[in-house]
């Protein structure tokens, strides 16, 4: 039901402390997702459309929260595109940027430094540049060079907050240069899944802060699987890191059967005190990869405070994706509550930016 302007009212917010309403805008996730695909599909892919049988690899870059688009993109098109696709955090680009290369340059403010290093050295290139921001000196640098700029709405405070503004567009426009099929679909399908079960986790005693108090004070080391899964791992991790401005660490199965876990053969008083185990798991697991959990999980039990599995709900890669990233927020948002953090702002990142400019 809406309140009579189409709008779904949510609980009332539980956090103490949130400036920015940080709360609202991780609940509000199903029709951040359905108005980014409306609004892709409303861009003119002009003479891209033209060059789409000649691309031969494809990078995104991108930082943060605004990066993350990169590595859904990746993991999504990972079995479907015919092309490689390569992610770029950092200044530099691959020098197989090319001509032939569709570059995505993906910013929410459009600001920053590493992403319009590297979309102008793309552009420099010769590749096809697609930017993805609000504005700023990206969207600038896109319509200097005539290339497609997707506009983020703004109004978004944090660029974590804008993940799916950030990491639909680009799959869009793969859709509409034909390289993928179903994007769309996909993403409404998750929106819909999301808004269905969305009322079930916002309350008080639902799963998230159910979660966040076993976590407590420790820190969480999130597990995830090859794909999305993973995706939606660092995702946790990042989400704790700038929430509840907290350590948070990640890894992925089946990569850490073959190092991380021979650490955790001593130092077993500590870790106990200090590390809680969450398994992301979803319904498509790779049978040994649902062997690996177990045994991985059977093991930890013994050297970690808890070990907490978040099972994915949806019927699509996309929707379980969705589910764990929206779960994961809350019991971000949770855990800085119960620190008594303000969620929203994150100083420190920009202090690291004035001394950056000081020392220029």
């Amino acid at each position: 039901m809406t309140d009579g302007s189409g709008v779904v009212p949510l609980p009332t917010n539980p956090l103490p402390l949130d400036s920015l309403g940080m709360w609202e805008l991780a609940a509000r996730l199903p029709e951040q997702l359905t108005t980014a695909v409306s609004d892709a599909e409303r861009v003119d892919l002009g003479h891209l459309a033209r060059r789409a049988s000649s691309i031969s690899n494809m990078v995104v870059l991108g930082m943060g929260g605004s990066g993350i688009a990169g590595d859904v993109l990746a993991a999504y098109a990972a079995g479907a595109l015919s092309v490689p696709v390569g992610v770029v955090k950092s200044y530099e680009i691959p020098a197989c940027v090319g001509p032939d290369s569709l570059v995505f340059a993906v910013s929410c403010s459009g600001g920053t430094e590493e992403t319009l290093a590297a979309a102008t050295a793309s552009l420099a290139a010769g590749a096809s540049l697609v930017v993805v921001s609000s504005g700023g000196p990206l969207a600038a640098v896109a319509e200097e060079a005539g290339a497609i700029w997707m506009r983020v709405p703004s109004g978004i405070p944090q660029p974590r907050a804008a993940l799916g503004a950030l990491s639909v567009p680009p799959l869009i426009v793969l859709e509409g240069l034909g390289l993928l099929k179903g994007v769309a679909q996909d993403v409404r399908e998750a929106a819909s899944a999301l808004a269905r079960c969305r009322g079930q986790l916002l309350g008080p005693d639902a799963m998230p802060g159910v979660i966040a108090r076993r976590i407590g004070g420790t820190a969480p080391l999130v597990h995830g699987s090859p794909g999305l899964t993973g995706v939606a791992a660092a995702r946790w991790k990042t989400q704790v890191n700038e929430n509840a401005k907290a350590p948070a660490f990640w890894s992925l199965q089946p990569e850490l059967c073959h190092n991380e876990i021979a650490g955790w053969g001593v130092n077993g008083d500590v870790t106990r005190q200090t590390i809680t185990l969450v398994v992301l798991r979803h319904a498509d697991e790779h049978p040994q990869v649902a062997a690996r959990i177990a045994i991985v999980e059977e093991r930890m039990l013994e050297v970690v405070a808890d070990v907490i599995e978040v099972h994915a709900e949806g019927t699509s890669a996309m929707s379980r994706f969705f589910y764990h990233v929206l779960v994961g927020d809350l019991v971000s948002l949770h855990l800085a509550a119960a620190a008594g953090v303000d969620p929203g702002p994150v100083p420190v990142l920009g202090e690291i930016k004035g001394a950056l400019r000081a020392g220029a």
